[in-house]
C-alpha cells in the first residue's frame, strides 16, 4: 500500500530519551515531542531515533540540524526554545524535504484528464457546499497546468474522495477532532490519488471558524498529483495548516513551479503567476505596517510578519493567519497604544485591538469609532508617542492626530504631511516610533525623523536594515 500524505494538528509522544542535545530549561515532555517529531519527519522509513547513550549523539544532532535548516531557524543541532516552538505548531505528517518537492520516486499521472468522485460526504456541511469546495480546490491546480478534472457520480475514478471517522480501512486511522485532518495518496493504481478527510473535524467553507475544507483539500490534492512538502512558508504545500480567506486565495508561485515541473505549463496564452513568500534581505523588500509590541517589533508584509525580539537570536517569519485568522490577507497599519497596553491593527475601515497576541473581546470595530469620517476607507500608517499620548494617522497626503488620554480625535486635523513632516512622503507605507525617533517607510527606503525638531536625521538606509540585512 502506498504511503499516505497526512495533515496533522497534534503530534504524538513517546518514551523520553536522555540522549538528546538540549539547552537548559527543556523538560521531559518536550523531549518526548522532539523524539517523536524527528522519528516521524526526519528519519528514513523504518529508522528510529537512537534511544541510548551508547548510540551516538551525531544522528540526533544531524536530524535537528536538518529540521532547523528546513524551517529557517538557527542551525545549532540543539533543542532550543525556538526549535520547540516550531515543533509544536500545527503541521502535516509528511517528512520534510525542502523546496517544492516531488513525492519520492516522482510518481505522476500518465494522463492530464483526471476524474474524481465524492463517494462519502461529511455531516458538517451540505452536499452543495462540499462539492463547491472540492471543485474550487481542484481548480487551483487546473488553472496553472494542463490538468483537467471531471466529476463523476458513480463508479471508480482517479481521485476518490470520502469523509471518514477513525479506522476506515487504509491503515491510517483518523483520531477524532483536532488531530489528523486529512490524508491523500500519491498518484498510482488502486488507492493512488485518493483523498480522505476526518469527519470528526469541524469543517467549514466560509470564514476562519473551524477548519476550512477548501484550504485543506487544495493542499491534499497537491499530494494526489505528486507533490510533497515545500519549505516556503507561504506555499500551499508548506507542512502547516494556515487559514486564508478563500475568495482571496491565489496559488503561490512555489506551488505553480512544482506542479508545472511535473505536468508542464498551463495551456492558457498568458502564463499564470502567483505570490511569492517575502524574503527579509531581498533588495525589493517593503513593509505594509510596522509596530512595537512590548519590546518586540513586528514588520507586516502581505500575509506574513517578521518578528524581531531581543529574546530571539534570529528574525522570525510568521503567517498572520496562525495568530489572527480574520486578518489573514494582510494589515494596512499598526501601532502600540502604550496607555492601554494594546496593539491596534488596521485593515480597511476596521481595526483590531491586541492584548499581547490575543484579540480583545469586542473587536473589530470601525475606524469611525476613533473619530474618522465615514469617507475614510483605509489608513496607510500610524505611530504613537508614549511621552505625549499622541497618535498620528497617515492617509494619503494628510494626517490626523488622536489623543490617547481623552480617547478622541484632536481638532484642527487633518493637516498636510508636508506642513509638519518636511521631506517625508508623498505617500507613507508604514511608520514606527522607536528609541525617541520616528521612522517612515516608503518603498525600500526609510527616513529617520526627529519629531521635536521636525527634521530628517537620516534618509540613506534601506527599510529591511531592521531585519539584520
Amino acid at each position: 500500500m502506498k504511503s499516505p500524505q497526512l495533515l496533522l494538528l497534534l503530534l504524538l509522544s513517546s518514551t523520553y530519551s536522555t540522549a538528546f542535545p538540549v539547552d537548559t530549561g527543556s523538560n521531559g515532555g518536550d523531549m518526548q515531542l522532539v523524539e517523536k517529531y524527528l522519528e516521524n519527519f526526519y528519519s528514513p522509513e523504518g529508522e528510529e531515533v537512537p534511544r541510548s547513550k551508547s548510540r551516538s549523539f551525531n544522528s540526533v544532532t544531524e536530524k535537528l540540524k536538518k529540521m532547523q535548516k528546513f524551517f529557517g531557524l538557527e542551525v545549532t543541532g540543539k533543542v532550543d526554545a525556538e526549535t520547540l516552538d516550531v515543533m509544536k505548531q500545527p503541521r502535516c505528517g509528511v517528512p520534510d524535504l525542502g523546496g517544492f518537492t516531488l513525492t519520492e520516486g516522482n510518481p505522476k499521472w500518465d494522463k492530464t484528464n483526471l476524474t474524481y468522485r465524492i463517494e462519502k460526504y461529511t455531516r458538517k456541511l451540505g452536499g452543495s457546499e462540499v462539492r463547491r469546495a472540492i471543485e474550487k480546490a481542484l481548480k487551483v491546480w487546473s488553472d496553472v497546468s494542463p490538468l483537467t478534472f471531471k466529476e463523476e457520480t458513480e463508479g471508480i475514478t482517479d481521485i476518490m474522495i470520502s469523509f471518514n471517522r477513525g479506522d476506515h480501512g487504509d491503515n491510517s486511522p483518523f483520531d477524532g477532532p483536532s488531530g489528523i485532518l486529512a490524508h491523500a495518496f500519491q498518484p498510482g493504481r488502486l488507492i493512488g490519488g485518493d483523498a480522505h478527510f476526518d469527519d470528526d473535524e469541524n469543517w467549514g467553507d466560509q470564514g476562519p471558524r473551524g477548519t476550512n475544507l477548501f484550504i485543506v483539500a487544495a493542499h491534499e490534492f497537491g499530494h494526489s498529483l505528486g507533490l510533497s512538502h515545500s519549505s516556503e512558508a507561504g506555499a500551499l504545500m508548506y507542512p502547516t495548516y494556515a487559514y486564508i480567506e478563500p475568495s482571496l486565495f491565489k496559488l503561490p508561485q512555489d506551488d505553480i513551479n512544482g506542479i508545472q515541473t511535473i505536468y508542464g505549463k498551463s495551456q492558457n496564452p498568458q502564463q499564470p503567476t502567483g505570490p511569492v513568500t517575502p524574503k527579509a534581505c531581498s533588495s525589493r523588500t517593503t513593509f505594509d505596517a510596522v509596530t512595537t509590541l512590548r519590546g518586540e517589533i513586528m514588520f507586516f508584509k502581505d500575509r506574513f510578519f517578521w518578528r524581531k525580539s531581543p529574546h530571539l537570536p534570529d528574525i522570525e517569519l510568521n503567517a498572520i493567519s496562525l495568530n489572527w485568522p480574520s486578518l489573514s490577507s494582510g494589515v494596512d497599519a499598526a501601532y502600540e497604544s502604550y496607555e492601554n497596553d494594546q496593539v491596534l491593527l488596521f485593515k480597511g475601515n476596521r481595526y483590531w485591538a491586541l492584548n499581547a497576541y490575543d484579540i480583545v473581546r469586542g473587536y473589530p470595530k470601525r475606524i469611525t469609532h476613533l473619530g474618522f469620517p465615514k469617507y475614510i476607507k483605509q489608513i496607510d500608517a500610524a505611530f504613537s508617542v508614549p511621552e505625549t499620548g499622541k497618535t498620528y494617522f497617515f492617509i494619503g497626503s494628510k494626517y490626523w492626530r488622536y489623543d490617547e488620554y481623552s480617547q478622541s480625535m484632536e481638532k484642527g486635523y487633518p493637516r498636510y504631511v508636508a506642513q509638519d513632516f518636511t521631506g517625508v512622503g508623498p505617500k507613507i507605507d508604514a511608520a514606527l516610533r522607536h528609541d525617541g525617533y520616528t521612522y517612515f517607510f516608503h518603498g525600500t527606503k526609510q527616513i529617520q525623523f526627529d519629531l521635536n525638531s521636525k527634521r530628517i536625521v537620516r534618509d540613506d538606509q534601506r527599510s529591511n536594515s531592521w531585519l539584520n540585512c
